[in-house]
């Protein structure tokens, strides 16, 4: 049985975590010419286009946001579904020489970042890519790491982090469970 043991942000503290990360997006990226934000697939999505929302209010302009699924990009496809449901990815943009910061919620091991890489491949020569994470729990098993991270979060591997937004959940928020 799973137990929540801490509720490590609520919607003020997610708010103030993507604030400070479209502004680190904007400052190491002098602005916003040739950027655009990727949500992987689920999260990634509401949290890139909640960054946007706060790049536009900071410099005028919104970068595009697209969304992708890298369920078949995955290397541990067989050990996480017998059955994957599969979404569509949106790229609404061409990626080619494009600096691209893929989104997501939670860093844990990297092996959802690397799927994305490998999708992103498939989809284009970007200029650079960038990871922007709302929480790093640690664990790495493949040399990635998030260029912006709204907080970092040591955590034991038989705990995880759930983020809660919409429009999967009705409140925002981030909480730490034990499986």
């Amino acid at each position: 049985m799973e137990r929540c043991k801490a509720v490590l942000m609520d919607e003020q503290a997610v708010t103030r975590a993507l604030k400070r990360v479209a502004h680190e997006i904007v400052e190491r990226n002098k602005g916003t010419e040739d950027l655009c934000l990727v949500g992987i697939r689920r999260r990634g999505i509401s949290l890139a286009e909640r960054i946007a929302d706060h790049i536009e209010l900071i410099e005028g302009s919104r970068p595009p946001v697209g969304e992708l699924d890298v369920t078949f990009y995955r290397d541990d496809l067989e050990q996480l579904s017998r059955d994957p449901v599969v979404g569509p990815s949106r790229l609404p943009f061409s990626v080619d020489g494009k600096r691209v910061v893929l989104v997501d919620d939670v860093l844990y091991t990297g092996r959802t970042a690397s799927a994305a890489l490998d999708a992103l491949k498939d989809s284009g020569r970007a200029a650079s890519v960038q990871l922007a994470v709302l929480v790093d729990r640690g664990h790495r098993e493949l040399p990635i790491r998030g260029d912006y991270v709204g907080k970092n979060v040591p955590t034991a591997r038989h705990e995880y982090i759930k983020v809660n937004i919409p429009p999967y959940e009705d409140e925002v928020s981030v909480e730490l469970y034990e499986k």
